[in-house]
Order: structure tokens, then sequence, then C-alpha cells
């Protein structure tokens, strides 16, 4: 089942990964350094997150600290595929057809791009 979240979840989620576990307070105040963000907003997010079961709480002293129980990678994987299910009819040609089309590609990512070609195409002939 894919797991849906919002980009703001998104980003509660990215400071729960980076740090392990954090406060709702924690949270508010590393995601407001790069846009202003109210407390009781990632607060609901928070209570969201955990109906998805992607993260928990445990109380520390008074404040309740929040850990995630998905891995970045699993979100990552989920996203991709929905992506590519929804949006590209399950064509992985055409998803990085359209990334090389209409986003700027340095030659560095192009030379990772072509290394990993090379590898899956290893794989395949296998």
């Amino acid at each position: 089942m894919p797991i849906s979240l919002g980009s703001v979840q998104l980003k509660i989620m990215r400071v729960l990964w980076s740090e392990g576990k954090a406060s709702a307070r924690q949270i508010t105040e590393t995601l407001s350094e790069e846009k202003p963000i109210a407390h009781s907003t990632v607060q609901t997010l928070l209570r969201q997150l955990e109906g998805k079961r992607a993260v928990t709480h445990e109380r520390e002293d008074r404040t309740f600290v929040f850990r995630p129980l998905i891995k970045e990678s699993e979100v990552t994987k989920s996203v991709a595929q929905d992506l590519l299910s929804r949006v590209f009819q399950g064509s992985i040609s055409g998803l990085v057809a359209h990334l090389l089309e209409s986003e700027e590609v340095t030659p560095e990512e192009m030379e990772r791009l072509q290394k990993l070609v090379r590898e899956k195409s290893q794989e395949v002939e296998k």
C-alpha cells in the first residue's frame, strides 16, 4: 500500500529521520528556520502521521517525543512507484525521458545515470 504524505508531513519526517527523535517544539523550530510554521500545525500533522502509522511518540518527562516508524527508503520507494504507475503508466523509460528533457542535468548526474543503466543492463543480460 502506498505511503501518502503531504509536503509538510514529508518535511516533518525528514527532521525525524535526521534526528532520530524530536519533540513537536523541536520540529517546529527546525522547520521554521526555512519558513515559519505554527506549532499547532506541527502538532496536528504529527497526529495525522501517527494515524498513518508513520510515527509514534513516547513521554520523556513532561514532553512527547516523536520518532519515525517508517524508513526514508520506504517512503521514497512508495512515492516513486506511485508516480511511475499513476503518471507514466509503469514506463520507466517514460519517466527518465521526461526528467532528462524537462530538468537540468549536471555532467555528474549524467555520468551516474549512465553507470546505473550499464549496471542494470548487465543484470538483465544474466
